[in-house]
């Protein structure tokens, strides 16, 4: 992705929209109506309404999680407001005006505003184009420019009786420090009392920066400006702005072709959009505060904008995905005595799951309604009607892809289930899957059809049992005649009298597996007459004729599954059955599963609902890894943040290497995986900014999630310097992820945590999906929703993974013309500080190319002492130096021999000893030399002296022969040729005139 062309754009708030519109807002706590004028600000960040008293309530646009209208809306339950909407008359048009918003921080917190327009149909636009909005994934992948632009655009919305931004509003949305917002709005030239106003026109967009400048300096930012432009200048000019993206913020592996580098004249429009100082846009130059506005922007995401997007290829088998699948969808809370309700079937598919499980049992007469719930615990009961048409109404809404309804059925009637099948048939209606496709029949051998095949489309998983024309239908008559006397106990079923059918043999239920979690009292009550608990009973043929591409069969083994190779079939395993199986056999549970699906559930001990972690599931994937979407925790939020990419779309395609027949592949490899390049990844906490209302000490810690061989998981900064929660700085080093075996499945995730240990916010991204360069991270609450104010810079340099033995050899490769140029300076620069020159250097590469390998000058090959069957070694580690006296006939090797793992080793070990000696040699010279020159300067002065001596007492002159001789000693110098140097002649001369 280029910085300079961010692909999410904001949402489009139609005019309509921002003008507002008349509406009625109801409330059955409060058995009260009041007119409202509803609107959209025109940035999108609010859904807001304006009461007769003017009074403003507000609704963030990220909360909202559905609109419905029509007979999908709540209706008023009070009789007052059943009046005031006649809705007791037949004639009445209220589901033609009516409109829902549903909000709320999760999926189980929910609130419902009731809205009647006074037109009909006018809710029908409103809730349409509010969901376009709500899910446009710029919402929830904003800049962190654009959630600081919320404060200010609520700030203006919410004006005094005098037309004026309240002073106080501002301290309640800046609670952090109270005495650095004086400051910084007396920064700024505006009041800061109390109970002060500012004019609107007194506060645009240009003084909320200052002002933000002000309250939260970023020394940080400043530290890298100053790096990266001219020291003597204040400012950043257009060529340093696009070497510092181009070296910083571009990721390395973009084709230069086909994302070209960002070039001068186009970075003038990153100017012209961030610096404040119109001067500066007009002389091409980016001040310090320019560059944190820069930084702040949609064009530095840390997320790779393009994966948010649909963009996998959806025309693969089904079994090719992860599909974002819940279990126990009908619960509110605990496995024990929690609520079930229909809503948790909207809230689950709207948030992009794409299987939901419905356990279901017999109804008590008189109405002998079929329900659902958590058999043999106090979990209320839901109709099965009711969830039908929960999920027929939500069930594309938010993607188009199939929808899987993972069955537990324990209803023992042959009416019930055939009322089961009705339901299904009906409501559903076209969007049921009731026959195969023509293009892949029901046949081993065959692939399942695609999501792209399945698109609108309904599955059922449910047991599958071939019956028999005519004669079925006589023992369906006579099941269906025992009901007459059946009471509101359910009908004991024995194991033997289960039918069974060809190849088919029937699923364990979970409630079977999770009766060794059940106290004495309950498995007595399971085990007697009374249940049916044991085993999912018999599908009749109603129910089994909705069953096709996902049969659910008894899992056996995995040669059994590869001989039948059936890819219509199914198999559930509970985590710990499916922990065992991915421990024993990975590379037979990866091939299992590119042929055919599983689904993996919680053990039943986790009766608070908690969660498994998903990833050892997807490391040999398993497509339905099912979740307690109710419960928030850590393994939830890793499937939110996977399930975010592709569109949403609740399938992620797996990675070629757990896809193709011809490959294999075992998730617990700590070495390299064919054809898959490892990654390293670097991180640096850099700072944070509002991470907290209060003044509070602060830590990050940053985890890795992904195969079992990849690098250290889990690092921590340091408590914060002070309690400061405005603006805290981390000096420290970065964390740095090795080796990241597969990088395709791995995620990264920060959290912030209080010094107490209160959590501030989190983040989880797909190391796929991570940038390299300078960015904020705009963190997330516990259930993935986007928090307005707390976030962290970071640096984070993503490459691909090269050991340290092959350094030099992949810098030749990307960059031959560095390299070599490097290694020329270096060749110098040795020969330079060789004090006898190249001869010297010249023998010292004729003894390397002889140690390690090369031919030398015999014309024979010699191996490194430390490789291969003719080197030894001593105890010392270093070769003995013994050369062998006895010379073998060399014998013309038939080929060439791929060199291990350990010989490489022991050649980078012999190499780095060679190094050393080379080292030790010049140092050594080096030393000797000085101290050469420091003797003969020295006896230099004392012959000197001598001679001085002598010519006072008058001493003949040497005879003319030695006299010119002597010249011409004074006059050579060899130094060239790596003889005696110059000084040293001189000393030879002085020494030869007084002998």
């Amino acid at each position: 992705m280029s910085v300079l062309t961010p692909i999410l754009t904001p949402p489009e708030v139609k005019e309509y929209m921002s003008r507002g519109e008349r509406f009625i807002k109801w409330d059955d706590d409060t058995a009260s109506a009041s007119p409202v004028i509803l609107r959209v600000d025109p940035k999108g960040f609010y859904l807001y309404w304006t009461l007769q008293s003017k009074e403003m309530e507000f609704l963030e646009i990220t909360s909202i999680r559905d609109t419905r209208i029509g007979k999908f809306a709540k209706i008023p339950k009070s009789q007052k407001l059943r009046d005031v909407f006649n809705l007791d008359f037949p004639d009445n048009n209220f589901f033609l005006k009516t409109l829902t918003v549903v909000s709320g921080p999760d999926l189980v917190d929910l609130t419902f505003h009731n809205f009647v327009s006074y037109k009909e149909n006018v809710g029908k636009a409103w809730a349409d184009d509010i969901m376009v909005i709500s899910r446009n994934p710029f919402v929830y992948n904003a800049s962190r420019y654009s959630f600081l632009e919320r404060i200010l655009v609520k700030l203006k919305l919410q004006l005094n009786s005098e037309g004026k931004i309240p002073v106080r509003n501002i301290f309640q949305a800046f609670p952090a420090d109270r005495k650095r917002v004086e400051a910084a709005l007396s920064a700024c030239h505006l009041p800061k009392g109390k109970n002060d106003g500012i004019n609107p026109e007194d506060f645009p967009e240009a003084v909320y920066k200052t002002f933000l400048m002000n309250l939260c300096p970023r020394p940080e930012i400043d530290e890298i400006f100053t790096s990266h432009h001219s020291k003597a200048k204040p400012y950043m000019t257009k060529d340093h702005l696009t070497k510092f993206i181009n070296k910083k913020q571009r990721d390395s592996h973009l084709n230069d072709m086909l994302f070209p580098p960002a070039k001068p004249q186009q970075v003038q429009g990153l100017i012209d959009k961030y610096e404040p100082s119109g001067m500066n846009i007009q002389r091409g130059q980016l001040s310090p505060e320019g560059m944190v506005w820069f930084l702040c922007g949609p064009e530095n995401s840390i997320v790779s904008q393009d994966k948010l997007l649909l963009h996998q290829d959806m025309s693969q088998p089904l079994s090719h995905y992860f599909i974002n699948s819940s279990h126990n969808t009908y619960l509110t809370a605990g496995q024990f005595s929690g609520i079930s309700s229909p809503e948790m079937y909207r809230q689950t598919l709207l948030a992009g799951c794409r299987c939901v499980e419905l356990d279901c049992w017999k109804g008590r007469p008189p109405d002998e309604e079929p329900i659902i719930t958590h058999g043999f615990t106090m979990t209320t009961e839901i109709l099965f009607k009711d969830a039908i048409e929960a999920i027929a109404e939500s069930a594309f809404k938010t993607s188009p892809y199939p929808v899987i309804l993972s069955f537990e059925n324990h209803v023992d009637s042959p009416k019930q289930q055939a009322k089961m099948a009705e339901y299904c048939r009906t409501i559903f209606g076209d969007m049921l899957l009731t026959e195969p496709l023509e293009k892949f029949p029901l046949k081993p051998g065959v692939p399942l059809p695609s999501p792209q095949d399945l698109m609108g489309k309904i599955l059922i998983k449910n047991k599958k049992n071939q019956f028999i024309p005519g004669e079925n239908q006589e023992t369906l008559k006579k099941a269906r005649s025992l009901e007459d006397i059946v009471t509101d106990q359910p009908t004991p079923v024995d194991k033997d009298s289960i039918v069974k059918s060809g190849e088919v043999t029937e699923e364990v239920s979970e409630v079977e597996e999770d009766m060794g979690n059940l106290d004495e009292e309950e498995i007595k009550k399971m085990q007697s007459d009374e249940g049916t608990a044991g085993l999912e009973v018999t599908a009749y043929e109603e129910m089994s004729s909705l069953v096709n591409y996902i049969q659910p069969i008894k899992f056996e083994c995995f040669e059994n599954s590869a001989q039948k190779n059936r890819s219509y079939v199914v198999s559930s395993f509970t985590e710990m059955k499916a922990y065992d199986l991915l421990t024993k056999s990975p590379i037979q549970f990866v091939d299992y599963n590119k042929r055919q699906m599983s689904r993996i559930y919680p053990k039943g001990t986790r009766m608070d609902s908690s969660n498994y972690m998903p990833q050892m599931f997807w490391n040999v994937g398993c497509q339905m890894v099912a979740l307690n979407f109710q419960t928030t925790d850590i393994p939830m939020q890793q499937n939110l943040a996977l399930f975010e990419f592709n569109g949403q779309s609740g399938y992620i395609l797996k990675h070629d290497f757990m896809r193709r027949p011809d490959k294999q592949f075992d998730p617990f490899s700590v070495d390299r995986i064919d054809v898959v390049v490892a990654s390293t990844l670097s991180i640096t906490i850099l700072s944070g900014q509002f991470l907290s209302e209060r003044s509070v000490r602060s830590y990050v810690e940053v985890e890795l999630y992904g195969l079992p061989g990849d690098p250290k998981r889990r690092y921590r900064t340091k408590m914060s310097p002070n309690a400061n929660s405005i603006n805290p700085v981390w000096k420290e080093d970065a964390f740095v992820f090795e080796k990241i075996l597969m990088p395709e499945l791995a995620s990264l995730r920060i959290v912030v945590w209080e010094e107490g240990g209160k959590f501030i916010g989190q983040r989880v991204i797909p190391i796929t999906a991570v940038r390299s360069g300078y960015h904020h991270v705009c963190l997330r609450s516990e259930s993935n929703m986007p928090l307005t104010m707390p976030s962290l810079f970071v640096y984070v340099e993503m490459k691909d993974y090269v050991p340290d033995s092959w350094a030099d050899l992949t810098m030749a490769l990307s960059n031959p013309i560095k390299f070599f140029n490097a290694h020329d300076k270096k060749s110098e620069k040795s020969q330079e500080d060789t004090p006898e020159g190249p001869d010297l250097q010249k023998s010292l590469s004729s003894v390397q190319l002889n140690t390690n390998g090369i031919h030398n000058a015999t014309g024979t090959f010699s191996t490194p002492p430390s490789n291969g069957p003719g080197g030894t070694l001593n105890g010392k580690g270093t070769s003995t130096g013994k050369e062998e006296t006895t010379k073998e006939p060399t014998k013309e090797p038939t080929e060439l021999q791929t060199a291990s793992f350990e010989e490489l080793q022991q050649m980078k070990n012999f190499g780095k000893l060679l190094k050393k000696q080379e080292k030790d040699l010049k140092d050594v010279e080096r030393k000797t030399v000085k101290r050469k020159e420091e003797l003969l300067q020295k006896y230099a002065v004392l012959f000197m002296e001598l001679g001085t001596q002598a010519g006072k007492k008058k001493m003949p002159c040497p005879p003319k022969t030695q006299k010119k001789k002597s010249c011409r000693k004074w006059t050579v110098d060899d130094s060239s040729s790596g003889g005696t140097p110059v000084r040293w002649q001189r000393v030879l001369l002085t020494t030869e005139s007084w002998s």
